[in-house]
């Protein structure tokens, strides 16, 4: 039996209603699959505007916190929804993965992993989705405008203005908002973000795969090429990512996992719907970095 102290400190560690009922699924969840389960998930659907909403440096904190003292022999089951974020932020994030879990990670999907949260997930070995799941492009933003498009637009302009120079008074004024460098680090960005995911397939998603070069061109493709996705929030069903090569496997296919997942999900859900969490970093085990914002 603890004393006054020691029990104060179980009640205090337990948590919310919210945080007890979302730990009993996670712990349902690594009892069907076997394997380590990590909850990465951003309250940005709830408050957009709120800071800590993005993948960032700081996660690495969450993940060192949950990842210490698991069996890592077990490989890890990543429950992913972000909106993304840094790109330097996400590369450091998936190479520290990939030193505890090696390639035996997947990547669990129950509603939306965009951006670096789609670069994340091919750099998993597969990707589970419901008809209900979405990824989304992975062409890098600057200041939250596609590089692609800034690149595209300074391209047109030059072209415009050598095939008629009657246009420069148009150009002018948009091309001078530009700031130093601003091109060659929209290339450079575009670069980065395609080479890290192009390395993260080669080497987990399709390692050993005689067609690894055409099948991570065609995602590369498709996934980071702005003037084919349109839009930097399109979303990709299960079937759109199954279509363009993706390693994706149905959770309908496994109605016992699907309901464990989406148990999952809906708990985590209801828990940023609430309070002033923003971000949770968690494990089966109940172990939680938990961020909120006042």
């Amino acid at each position: 039996m603890g004393n006054w102290n020691d029990l104060a400190d179980e009640i205090q560690s337990s948590g919310s209603t919210y945080d007890l009922i979302r730990r009993k699924y996670l712990a349902a969840l690594n009892r069907i699959t076997g394997r380590n389960v990590i909850l990465y998930y951003s309250g940005w659907l709830q408050r957009p505007n709120a800071p800590g909403i993005a993948v960032d440096d700081g996660d690495k904190n969450g993940f060192m916190t949950v990842i210490n003292k698991l069996d890592r022999s077990k490989g890890l089951d990543l429950i992913l929804h972000t909106p993304g974020g840094g790109t330097a932020a996400t590369e450091s994030l998936v190479d520290y993965l990939h030193s505890m879990f090696g390639d035996n990670i997947r990547a669990i999907v129950p509603q939306l992993a965009m951006s670096a949260g789609t670069m994340m997930a091919c750099a998993c070995k597969e990707i589970l989705m419901g008809k209900h799941s979405s990824l989304g492009p992975i062409d890098p933003q600057i200041s939250g405008i596609p590089a692609h498009g800034i690149v595209e637009e300074f391209k047109r302009a030059v072209k415009e203005v050598k095939e008629d120079p009657a246009t420069i008074p148009v150009w002018q004024p948009i091309i001078a908002k530009y700031t130093p460098a601003l091109i060659g680090e929209s290339e450079k960005s575009i670069l980065w973000s395609q080479e890290m995911v192009k390395e993260w397939l080669r080497e987990v998603m399709f390692k050993g795969d005689s067609e690894v070069t055409n099948k991570v061109n065609r995602i590369l493709t498709e996934l980071g090429d702005h003037a084919i996705t349109k839009s930097h929030a399109r979303h990709f069903s299960y079937d759109k990512c199954k279509e363009i090569g993706l390693k994706v496997v149905a959770l309908e296919d496994d109605q016992k996992l699907q309901d464990a997942v989406l148990s999952v999900h809906h708990a985590t859900m209801h828990t940023l719907s609430v309070g002033a969490v923003v971000k949770i970093i968690e494990n089966h085990h109940g172990t939680a970095f938990i961020q909120t914002v006042s």
